[in-house]
């Protein structure tokens, strides 16, 4: 039988054992899990010994915020042409935008030959009540000479707080001396939705999807279809150099057409991050048929809408190839010191087609006649996400299905000021109206008015890597 005293010997010696063991153990594991952490923090210290010897040794004095913000923009641009990084400034100018409201005045500008132009006052704001008319030319703000001024640093200079007052100092056609027109700031609301009757036709352009977007849609809609009177033959949503926006907006504006299905999915780097959103049932239009009309403009938030509506054949796609951007950027704010956009995610239509690179290729291809003036400055090659250097490669579709079309997006973005011009948007109200023989799916409407037949492309079907049901059916993150 063990002594009292041998036996705690032991016991003393097996635990000092096995707290060793554990030691070892835990130190391996440490080591095995900040090894790729201490590779970061090795170069961390690289960069910090060149920006030191950047502040210390640059032929001139440079600012050391600007260093810093260039080296993380530098970091993020590097990534895919849609990440960056968003200081202070544009980050408030980010949010101006997708909120669809500021402090201003309410006017529309453009810089000619160094001068600020109006091109015209938003009707019922502070600068339409107060006179301004379009073509006035802007010279001073609160006495201050604005000329040499960037257009960007001039409507910085416009905006501001709400019931601020501001004077300008404006050039006027036929008047011999410069007059001088107090406005006070107001709410000034980016009206993300025109629209107007074509006959028996309601007409709807968008030209970006801020906060706005849905609720001025269907405000809009159910105007005009009291002032008809009566049902419209149908609908034409003008999606044309329309650059997206908000997802969630997206999202809302397809479902204003669709009664159920999916709308959009979005896949992250896990399959854990795929997210699916659902059309609910109403539909603003009753039914009726929309054409939609996209070109090489048409850009992110405007290829889910197209491409929604194209997949559950709730509208025909008319116009040209749109951008081909299919991904999604989630901002991500860093308190006073802005924000970053960060590509989180990729989007796919509702059959699991990714447009990413490649873009919607429209039911009827319609092109549009340059004017000459325009045919030398047009290049040959349109600019699309697929010309965009460091762009993310399109991959298989949710399904499975492999994408064998060649990388090419973007088409020419080109629409007449003149409705009687726009070839597209005639062609769609005539087909609304049947005044022309319905085409098929494929056509191609040349810019003579010759017509023929799209080749079909080949696609190669592959094991599917995700079922469709594996997704969650949240509406996705924004």
């Amino acid at each position: 039988m063990m002594r009292k005293s041998d036996y705690a010997f032991w016991t003393f010696v097996t635990l000092a054992g096995m707290a060793g063991l554990t030691t070892v153990f835990n130190v391996s594991r440490t080591y095995s899990a900040t090894s790729p952490n201490a590779e970061i923090y090795k170069q961390l210290d690289l960069f910090g010994d060149v920006l030191e010897r950047v502040r210390s040794d640059y032929v001139e004095k440079p600012d050391d915020a600007t260093l810093i913000d260039n080296a993380i923009n530098g970091m993020l641009a590097a990534l895919d042409p849609h990440s960056s990084y968003l200081n202070a400034k544009h980050f408030r100018d980010m949010q101006i935008q997708t909120r669809g409201e500021f402090g201003g005045l309410g006017i529309e500008v453009t810089m000619e030959n160094g001068i600020v132009k109006v091109v015209s006052p938003i009707d019922e704001t502070p600068a339409a009540k107060a006179g301004l008319q379009a073509n006035d030319l802007i010279t001073h703000l609160d006495g201050e000479q604005i000329v040499g001024l960037t257009l960007e640093q001039a409507v910085e200079k416009m905006r501001g707080p709400v019931n601020t007052p501001i004077t300008l100092t404006i050039a006027r056609k036929g008047k011999d001396e410069p007059i001088d027109i107090r406005i006070v700031r107001d709410v000034i609301r980016i009206n993300a939705v025109k629209s107007r009757l074509e006959g028996d036709v309601i007409y709807v352009k968008i030209s970006t999807f801020n906060e706005q977007t849905h609720a001025n849609l269907v405000k809009q809609v159910d105007a005009l279809k009291k002032q008809l009177g009566k049902a419209p033959v149908g609908y034409v949503i003008d999606l044309r150099n329309n650059p997206g926006g908000l997802l969630d907006q997206a999202i809302s504006v397809s479902d204003d057409f669709l009664e159920k299905g999916a709308i959009v999915l979005t896949k992250g780097r896990n399959l854990e991050e795929t997210q699916r959103a659902n059309a609910r049932p109403g539909d603003i239009t009753d039914g009726k048929r929309v054409l939609v009309l996209v070109n090489g403009g048409s850009a992110s938030a405007s290829e889910i809408v197209a491409g929604a509506l194209q997949d559950h054949k709730r509208a025909l796609i008319l116009g040209t190839r749109s951008f081909g951007k299919g991904s999604v950027q989630t901002i991500i704010p860093l308190g006073q010191n802005g924000a970053i956009r960060l590509t989180t995610a990729r989007y796919y239509t509702p059959s699991g087609r990714s447009i990413q690179a490649k873009g919607i290729d429209p039911d009827i291809l319609i092109e549009q006649e340059l004017p000459p003036e325009l045919k030398p400055k047009t290049p040959e090659k349109p600019r699309g996400e697929a010309s965009l250097k460091g762009h993310l490669k399109g991959e298989k579709g949710e399904a499975g299905k492999k994408e064998e079309r060649k990388e090419e997006s973007g088409s020419s973005a080109y629409v007449p000021k003149e409705p009687e011009k726009d070839m597209q948007l005639q062609y769609a109200l005539k087909l609304l109206r049947g005044e022309m023989a319905e085409p098929a799916v494929g056509t191609i409407v040349r810019a003579d008015g010759t017509t023929e037949m799209r080749k079909p492309e080949p696609a190669v079907a592959e094991k599917p890597d995700a079922k469709p049901e594996d997704a969650k059916k949240d509406t996705p993150k924004q």
